[in-house]
């Protein structure tokens, strides 16, 4: 008996479903342009050279072989640049290994259905949430630990983030409670099942709030400006800061052995550079990303 050849079934499209296509793609195609736009600005303007006459409209249609490196010179050429930027570094690190070390376990055990008193730990949790007691009690506490001048008085006190631990709780709570269930009748205890069951298929879930909690340490420098004093401390957003702050009493910015940089140029090489490590970090996270919130919103 010869096979039939199968013919690829062809969807056929209303004319409501174009429409509503074309209004979809417009409109991803507007937000496109409107986040492309001040980002290739951005760009463009970081590699201007002093003595660039004209528009910004006509800057960011410079060609690349017109463009100065001045800018990127100027803040590479700063003496405390790589100490600040191995700060950053440190605190990006060490900051997302402490709060998933926190939040993971915080976010399982209020997962667990059969917890003794879950309601209340849960409304425990929801009311700094909801009440914010403010940067003086945060700061007492910080002065306290004795948490100045050193990293950790960045990191620790945003560890815990309630709605992070919300997100990976609801993401917890959407794993099968028979894989649960089957391995703590063999025996297991709840940090073997944490361990072994749980963290093996929550790795979505993990990358997400990675991200989330990776953005906010890379991006503060509110917590670095409070608590830190000390020079060789300083993060990389606190030394662009100063970069900024100093650079805006000129129009041009003297930098010895690399010529003379404009002062927006600076600005925007300032911002690119800042955002490089999220850019570089963000395609490898992206295909969990999505996923992750989903199914972390799921519950809860």
């Amino acid at each position: 008996m010869k096979a039939k050849s199968m013919k690829t079934a062809k969807v056929k499209f209303t004319f409501e479903d174009r429409v509503f296509y074309a209004l979809v793609d417009t409109f991803l195609v507007v937000i496109l342009i409107l986040v492309a736009i001040p980002m290739w600005s951005t760009i463009t303007l970081s590699f201007r050279s002093n003595t660039f006459i004209g528009s910004n409209l006509e800057g960011m249609f410079l060609p690349p072989w017109k463009w100065s490196t001045a800018a990127y010179r100027a803040l590479l050429g700063n003496s405390g640049f790589l100490t600040a930027f191995s700060n950053s570094i440190k605190i990006f690190a060490l900051g997302i290994a402490s709060a998933l070390f926190l939040t993971i376990p915080l976010a399982y055990v209020l997962s667990i259905k059969t917890l003794p008193g879950r309601k209340f730990f849960n409304v425990l949790i929801l009311v700094p949430y909801l009440f914010n007691v403010g940067l003086i009690p945060t700061y007492l506490v910080v002065i306290r630990l004795g948490l100045t001048n050193s990293l950790a008085a960045i990191f620790l006190p945003g560890a815990i983030s309630t709605y992070n631990c919300l997100i990976m709780r609801g993401f917890f709570e959407g794993i099968p409670e028979e894989l649960k269930e089957s391995a703590r009748i063999d025996g297991a205890a709840e940090w073997y099942v944490l361990l072994r069951i749980i963290l093996p298929l929550s790795k979505p879930i993990i990358m997400t709030i990675g991200l989330y909690y990776g953005v906010s340490f890379w991006n503060d420098f509110f917590n670095a400006m409070l608590y830190i004093n000390n020079n060789a401390l300083q993060p990389l957003p606190i030394l662009l800061r100063n970069i900024l702050m100093a650079s805006g009493m000129n129009e041009v910015v003297e930098v010895s052995a690399f010529g003379e940089a404009p002062v927006q140029a600076i600005k925007a090489a300032s911002v690119f550079m800042a955002a490089i490590p999220m850019i570089i970090a963000y395609p490898f996270i992206q295909k969990y990303f999505t996923r992750g919130t989903l199914l972390g919103g799921v519950k809860g």
